[in-house]
């Protein structure tokens, strides 16, 4: 038994050093694939993806996510209590209809490490990486990630795929009304289609042009979209 204990201990040693030596290097590098990515392609919708850098990407996008998704990633640790709050009041007057209040930083740690899925693990688990890479990446790095990871159409992950699918161009192009465009998409890519428009992104873009009106002369967002 005490053989059996120790070949555990080890083993989950082993697990917890493997994952914090590759969070490190993720801040850098950027992963060789996610598990969304290879639920998308085993499951017959294709995976469409092609990394780039923060300054291959129009600040247009970066406002964008963060006005449609996210406007008070600057300020906060990874977490908007508030949003949090008002989530789990809404789920408990309405528990048939779920509410989100998940930031960019959460959404970066459950699409690099983790899975699909509402389960009480992979949400502590969530907790937890969401902690380590505000720690460890840092606010651009986390933005950057999060327009190279997310699905933003069916099999389409990151800016750069999804600039050239639905415009025909690089994700440095983008324009402001197309940069909304792809970010209207963000809760539901698969659904919410850019190309052809669907009625929720008709809707929702000018809304998020509006925001990010509101928002790019905010000190804090300018440092963000500052170009390396």
């Amino acid at each position: 038994m005490k053989e059996i204990l120790l070949i555990i201990r080890r083993i989950l040693l082993f697990l917890f050093v493997s994952h914090l030596v590759y969070l490190v290097i993720l801040k850098w590098v950027n992963p060789p694939v996610t598990l969304t990515q290879l639920g998308s392609l085993f499951t017959g919708h294709g995976l469409k993806r092609d990394y780039v850098d923060r300054s291959e990407m129009s600040s247009h996008a970066m406002l964008a996510v963060m006005a449609s998704e996210d406007q008070l990633f600057p300020d906060h640790s990874g977490f908007d209590i508030k949003s949090i709050q008002k989530a789990m009041d809404y789920n408990k007057r309405k528990p048939g209809r779920v509410r989100g209040a998940s930031t960019i930083s959460q959404q970066v740690a459950k699409n690099v490490f983790l899975w699909q899925g509402r389960s009480w693990i992979r949400k502590g688990l969530e907790v937890y990486f969401t902690f380590m890479i505000e720690l460890v990446w840092g606010k651009d790095r986390i933005l950057e990630m999060y327009l190279n990871v997310a699905e933003m159409g069916d099999g389409i992950f990151g800016i750069e795929s999804a600039s050239r699918r639905y415009f025909g161009k690089s994700a440095a192009k983008l324009t402001r009304q197309e940069a909304a465009m792809i970010a209207a998409c963000l809760p539901n890519p698969k659904v919410y289609t850019v190309k052809p428009r669907s009625r929720w992104v008709s809707r929702k873009y000018p809304w998020i042009l509006r925001q990010m009106n509101n928002l790019e002369d905010d000190p804090d967002i300018r440092k963000l979209l500052t170009q390396d």
